[in-house]
């Protein structure tokens, strides 16, 4: 019987290979998080802030791309408080990476699924579940935050689709066999 999907990210991130290149991937985050983005308004941000998690996710899968998100996103908030800390917006974030994780890990990159893991993820989590914390959060009504979310969205869609598609075929190429030639226990 073959190990399911979220079993083996979850021995992924057992691995002292994979904490390092997360750790690498989280300092990247956080540079992401200062240059990478523009603000919109309290409840809109267009940017390739992304890249780092979703590449944890397309390495390590859901639990290692969840756990990845969820710290990140209290890392993050911590060097660079941008309002309140809001435990739904880690949530949101870890969601996110499990949808991108359920989509990318173990399976050869292709465009289709990396644009149904966006939709979904632009869908659940950037639309649905960021509107409910800022409608919560920002007492707005959620007829004034819901059109720019979608507009946003839209925009991003086929940007950050193209983006994540080159990144992910270019780290795929140059990094996959590194991170494995690097495990302990194996003799060079």
């Amino acid at each position: 019987m073959s190990e399911s999907i979220f079993t083996s990210s979850l021995h992924e991130f057992r691995k002292l290979n994979v904490l390092i290149f997360c750790g690498i991937m989280g300092a990247l985050s956080i540079v992401l998080e200062y240059v990478g983005s523009i603000r919109l308004a309290p409840y809109a941000r267009i940017g390739i802030t992304e890249i780092p998690n979703v590449v944890i996710d397309f390495f390590f899968g859901p639990v290692t791309g969840g756990i990845f998100a969820a710290v990140m996103d209290i890392v993050k908030y911590v060097a660079n408080p941008d309002g309140p800390f809001f435990p739904g917006y880690t949530l949101t974030a870890v969601t996110a990476a499990v949808i991108f994780g359920l989509f990318l890990y173990r399976r050869k990159l292709r465009i289709r699924n990396l644009i149904i893991a966006e939709i979904l993820v632009k869908l659940i989590c950037n639309i649905g579940l960021n509107t409910v914390w800022s409608v919560m959060l920002y007492n707005k009504a959620i007829a004034v935050i819901l059109p720019t979310r979608i507009v946003t969205n839209l925009i991003q869609l086929p940007i950050d689709t193209m983006i994540l598609y080159f990144v992910l075929k270019a780290v795929d190429r140059v990094l996959r066999p590194r991170l494995y030639e690097m495990m302990p226990g194996r003799r060079s």
